[in-house]
């Protein structure tokens, strides 16, 4: 099977701490959508598998009227064998959540929201520059709940300077006792040339402290686990039966494609990356040609890749898996190097797998960087 992502890379205002590609002007939304639609087309081939995933992202998809989300699922089941069970996901902010759009949404086939909340507190949500109020948070999910929406996912950001731990605590217990069945809880993080980064480094805002955070961290995963939820990846929480389908095949190196300026593709061997840039991926798409650049991976970057993705997944990083593609002087390499890390009780081998530890998810990178072949 395979996925598809579509970015759609336009927001009502920027958060501080996004790095992502978007503009906040809606005057090129018609030609883009219209060149998304053509690149649909002349990417039909990219693709051999079923596609079993697609992901509406940016950007704020859900700022956008619904016919385009209407148009773009439809040019895909032209174009590409969907599942019949695909799973079908829309991003979207609070506020721009209601029940006409709700409606439209079901008709078009999406089947799981991900919402950004980011925080239920309204200073947060206000030094963050988010757009939409905290009432519009809570609101935002019963509209969904209401709308027959049952696979829901939520964003949240923990470790900001002027979070407390028992506001973090709130929020999860915030998202706990709305039901949803996903959560994404991510560490801030300060992205270059963001506005966070510039105030950080003109001294407006307080460095992120990393000991806030580790302990962030570690309530997280214990209050999770203890809502019944399963971290089946480092940054990702769900209930039984609901991992996003989507995320964990990216995790698993399955193929996908990338559609709209910015995205990636990946096909097994190779990466693209299409110019983030809106008015030269428009120009591009008009005159038929893909805007994007190209990665053969060798087989080194290949083993990097899976470590970097594998071990910050609950199953962690098959041993057969690697004996099987990469060869058995790499599986007891790997293995070899693996030992220092058990010693240390920040990781475990078992049933041939290696598996982070609790402690070892605070280092997840850099004992991934440190098993790189």
């Amino acid at each position: 099977m395979a996925g598809i992502y579509i970015h759609i890379p336009f927001c009502k205002q920027a958060c501080n701490y996004c790095d992502f590609h978007f503009s906040t002007s809606l005057q090129q939304s018609v030609p883009l959508f219209n060149a998304l639609l053509k690149e649909i087309i002349l990417r039909k081939d990219y693709l051999t598998e079923p596609v079993d995933t697609i992901y509406l992202g940016g950007g704020t998809p859900s700022l956008v009227e619904p016919n385009w989300i209407v148009q773009l699922i439809n040019a895909l089941q032209q174009q590409f064998i969907i599942a019949r069970d695909a799973e079908i996901t829309l991003e979207a902010n609070p506020d721009d959540i209601n029940k006409t759009k709700i409606a439209a949404w079901h008709a078009a086939g999406i089947n799981r929201m991900s919402v950004g909340i980011q925080s239920f507190h309204p200073h947060l949500l206000s030094w963050m520059n988010r757009a939409h109020r905290a009432e519009q948070s809570l609101n935002s999910i019963e509209l969904l709940q209401e709308g027959g929406f049952d696979n829901i996912s939520i964003d949240l950001i923990y470790g900001c300077p002027n979070q407390t731990d028992a506001e973090w605590k709130e929020d999860m217990n915030r998202a706990i006792a709305l039901g949803v069945q996903h959560l994404s809880c991510y560490a801030l993080t300060s992205e270059p040339k963001t506005a966070l980064w510039h105030h950080i480094e003109k001294g407006v805002t307080p460095e992120i402290n990393s000991d806030q955070q580790a302990n962030q961290f570690l309530q997280l995963m214990e209050h999770m686990e203890a809502a019944g939820y399963e971290q089946y990846e480092i940054s990702n929480f769900s209930l039984p039966n609901y991992r996003s389908r989507h995320n964990s095949a990216y995790w698993k190196g399955i193929p996908y494609l990338g559609i709209g300026p910015s995205a990636h593709s990946f096909n097994g061997i190779a990466r693209e990356w299409n110019i983030n840039n809106n008015s030269r991926y428009i120009d591009s798409i008009v005159a038929g040609k893909i805007p994007a650049s190209k990665e053969v991976l060798t087989s080194k970057q290949q083993f990097n890749e899976y470590v970097m993705t594998a071990l910050r997944t609950r199953d962690g990083i098959s041993l057969n898996q690697v004996r099987e593609l990469w060869g058995a002087e790499v599986e007891e390499k790997l293995r070899y190097e693996a030992q220092k890390w058990a010693m240390q009780g920040l990781l475990t081998e078992k049933n041939q797998h290696i598996v982070l530890n609790t402690q070892g998810k605070l280092m997840a990178d850099g004992i991934a960087a440190d098993l790189f072949h």
